[in-house]
């Protein structure tokens, strides 16, 4: 079975992280390790590929960066956690259709672990509580091998949501694991998202890295 690193980075520059998630996958070969990555990003918007100008709405003072994943616009900020997934898709013989289920699957399980219950939808990417949405993905495939990920909203400010027409959706509604239990906890929340995409992944038990090294 190949390796499986986690890392847990706290909160981390949006651009800084990119390009290492770029550099790794560009340089990769059958020996590396897939990795995850749970972190936060201070704000910003980030723009998919295919992203509209129509729907940034009135960024103000939050940067907007236009990136290499599939999508529309999307915020992440302090409270949310994040999870990049660096997965070779051949070598763990799964196609990108699988493993967005399998993202959705660790987010729906992880909530579930929170008392709170959440489902997919087969016609808009993400993670839902009675249509709400509580977590975005967004993937791009290089090399034959994953970057990005999802950003599942934890215990954040959800205004700046309301300057964008989230993933593309106008009127779209975001909501927080915080609004739904009061008695969740970010750190817990990161350490349960991890081992349910380790397990989900074939690694049961993974052991979580402070930082990058």
């Amino acid at each position: 079975m190949s390796k499986l690193i986690c890392r847990d980075l706290g909160v981390v520059d949006y651009s800084d992280t990119w390009e290492k998630m770029k550099e790794l996958t560009q340089t990769r070969d059958k020996s590396v390790a897939d990795e995850i990555w749970l972190l936060q990003h201070p704000q910003i918007f980030t723009q998919g590929q295919a992203g509209k100008a129509e729907h940034l709405l009135a960024p103000g003072n939050i940067p907007v960066v236009q990136v290499d994943r599939g999508g529309q616009v999307t915020y992440h900020g302090p409270g949310q956690l994040i999870a990049y997934v660096m997965v070779d898709l051949k070598r763990a013989k799964i196609g990108v259709r699988d493993l967005v289920t399998l993202l959705e699957n660790s987010v729906v399980n992880t909530l579930k672990q929170n008392d709170i219950d959440a489902y997919p939808k087969k016609d808009a990417p993400g993670v839902y509580v009675n249509e709400n949405k509580i977590a975005s993905l967004g993937l791009r495939v290089r090399r034959g091998c994953s970057f990005h990920g999802l950003a599942l909203n934890v215990d954040m400010d959800l205004s700046p949501f309301d300057r964008i027409n989230p993933c593309g959706y106008q009127g779209l509604q975001m909501v927080d694991m915080k609004h739904l239990n009061n008695n969740v906890m970010f750190s817990h929340v990161v350490v349960q998202l991890a081992h349910q995409l380790a397990e989900l992944l074939g690694h049961p038990s993974p052991a979580i890295q402070q930082g990058w090294n």
